[in-house]
């Protein structure tokens, strides 16, 4: 009897926490699914591409017909990617290669400063044939960096042991100078009107190249010590550079000749890598966040986008439009972001 009692009154306490429970779980149900589909459609829109193991991508280059060119850094290589095939042209670069950046010329063409070979080098997009401009003797190991052609068709350099140089590719002719301060010069870019600016990250400096006589002079940001890497020209002719040492995104107007930063978001920034697109958004690598970074100038907005693996590593961005690219070196992908679908989506 005492056994039926305690069943009944269990059964009662039962339905009683049914009646009251279910509405609520229906609810949480409901919630979490609401939750999954909001993380959902904010979720970046990143497309992944595995290369092959050991290739740590270091700097990636869209071409306007569609593929995409990396530096295998790792492996004395430079590849050719189509995302939309998946065929892929994988070129060794010579003895003793190490792959550094990679842009495509005005001709179509792979241009790559490669570190290994001290030498700039060209791989030609119809025959994939290797072409070497060594850099002069009494220039060793310049551990060169990054390349930009300017409106005449050279092609200028940067090398982080203290040099930069330009490259005129029909007369196959070269120059080569001394940073000033001494080793650094790392990013390098070209503005609207035609000037070139580099960054120099040891030296903390931007500079300004006079195409004519080689010389550079020296423009201070305003906070000191902040490892200026890479720098990006905008439409109006703006500098913008990411601040490695400072966590910060900087831009200098050379009309007016004035300064702005903004510190990136999150605990102990690094602005590694800088892009901007043809909407002038501001697109940075934040390894201590292991994102992508998305600034908007005018709203003066953060978008925070964390990559989809762990250590990824991204050295270098580039892009077309709609469209961001970003090498993950520490992984061996290379990453696509929609731009633009996440623009029409409203981040």
């Amino acid at each position: 009897m005492l056994e039926v009692e305690k069943g009944r009154f269990v059964a009662a306490v039962s339905r009683v926490l049914e009646s009251v429970l279910a509405p609520l779980c229906a609810s949480a149900v409901v919630s979490v699914l609401f939750g999954m589909a909001s993380a959902q459609a904010q979720s970046p829109l990143f497309e992944t591409f595995a290369v092959p193991a050991g290739s740590a991508p270091h700097d990636v280059a869209p071409a306007a017909d569609g593929t995409v060119w990396y530096t295998a850094q790792a492996q004395g290589a430079v590849e050719r990617f189509d995302p939309r095939s998946g065929k892929a042209d994988r070129v060794q670069l010579g003895a003793g290669s190490a792959p550094h950046g990679v842009i495509v010329g005005p001709d179509g063409a792979a241009w790559i400063t490669d570190g290994g070979q001290n030498a700039i080098v060209r791989v030609d997009p119809k025959t994939l044939a290797v072409t070497r401009f060594p850099l002069p003797k009494d220039r060793p190991n310049a551990n060169l960096n990054t390349a930009v052609f300017d409106k005449r068709g050279h092609l200028w350099f940067t090398g982080q042991s203290g040099i930069y140089g330009e490259l005129d590719p029909g007369r196959a002719s070269m120059r080569v100078f001394d940073a000033p301060r001494g080793p650094g010069a790392y990013g390098i870019c070209v503005s609207l009107d035609g000037s070139l600016y580099f960054a120099s990250l040891a030296g903390s400096y931007l500079g300004r190249i006079d195409p004519a006589s080689g010389a550079a002079q020296v423009i201070e940001p305003p906070t000191p010590n902040q490892g200026a890497r890479r720098v990006w020209a905008d439409s109006k002719g703006r500098i913008w550079v990411s601040e490695w040492s400072a966590g910060k995104v900087g831009v200098f107007d050379p009309a007016t000749h004035q300064w702005r930063e903004w510190r990136l978001p999150g605990h102990d920034p690094h602005a590694y890598a800088i892009f901007v697109d043809d909407r002038d958004i501001v697109w940075l690598s934040e390894w201590s966040a292991n994102a992508l970074v998305r600034f908007d100038p005018r709203a003066e907005r953060f978008e925070v986008l964390t990559l989809p693996r762990p250590h990824a590593n991204v050295r270098q961005i580039m892009g077309r439009p709609g469209e961001v690219w970003l090498p993950e070196s520490g992984t061996d992908h290379l990453l696509r972001y929609r731009s633009g679908a996440a623009d029409a989506s409203g981040h």
